[in-house]
């Protein structure tokens, strides 16, 4: 196999509990043989000291490329993408969050999976094979919008709204993004659907958070990826009835 390289882009608001060790976790992964790491946190505007803890990181390794890029302001998860794409440089990337719901080590099973079926895309499912869920709301609210993006698009997902999206850079740069907050997932997966690509999946751990504990969505992120969903499901443009029109 030629030497590449995994872009893992982690985008980054008020995660100074967390960050630095998902970054050990991520600095920690064994990929596989001839494949290196590109790290590119985004701090989305943070109010604490999620800056300080990346910054600690950077260059600190020299197995792997850690890179830190600021918003001043926050901007949301998906713009905090949109910033990190120019910077990529390897021949995949994958999205991480800044919290410790998910297991690095899953971008192997992941990669593997690309590598070996020539796969430009793959997601990795927190429901594919039972698992813990979460809460009722997060995990029934998951249910509804994979239901509805599998019958719009004719997938056959089981976990539309993962993290955990898996692309061939190529692919990712050439998705004209417009997102702002966490509608990333909806528009990227409607986009990718719209070019008659099928999405797998592979499972993957999940270990999930409170609200308590810090995480961030909401009822009406679930709303607004509903809408994406629908949205890009024709051609053109409709004026979005929560106020997060592309």
């Amino acid at each position: 196999m030629k030497d590449t390289n995994l872009s893992i882009i982690i985008p980054a608001y008020n995660e100074g509990a967390n960050l630095a060790a998902v970054l050990r976790k991520v600095l920690q992964v064994e990929l596989p043989h001839g494949i290196g790491k590109e790290i590119i946190v985004v701090n989305d505007g943070s109010t604490d000291d999620t800056a300080a803890h990346a910054e600690a990181f950077v260059g600190s390794d020299v197995a792997a490329s850690v890179k830190l890029l600021n918003h001043s302001v926050n901007m949301g998860k998906g713009m905090a993408i949109r910033t990190a794409l120019p910077a990529v440089t390897g021949d995949y990337v994958v999205i991480q969050d800044a919290d410790e719901e998910l297991d690095p080590n899953d971008y192997v099973v992941m990669l593997n999976k690309m590598i070996a079926d020539n796969l430009p895309v793959v997601y990795g499912s927190r429901f594919l094979v039972g698992g813990r869920q979460g809460s009722r709301f997060f995990y029934y609210g998951n249910r509804i919008l994979t239901a509805l993006a599998n019958i719009l698009y004719g997938q056959h997902l089981t976990d539309e709204a993962t993290c955990y999206k898996m692309f061939s850079t190529p692919l990712l740069k050439s998705v004209n993004l417009q997102c702002r907050g966490f509608e990333f997932c909806p528009e990227v997966t409607a986009k990718i659907a719209r070019r008659g690509l099928k999405i797998q999946e592979v499972p993957i751990s999940y270990f999930p958070r409170t609200r308590e504990q810090g995480k961030k969505v909401r009822l009406t992120d679930g709303l607004i990826a509903a809408w994406w969903l629908i949205k890009y499901r024709w051609k053109g443009h409709t004026p979005s009835p929560f106020g997060h029109s592309p």
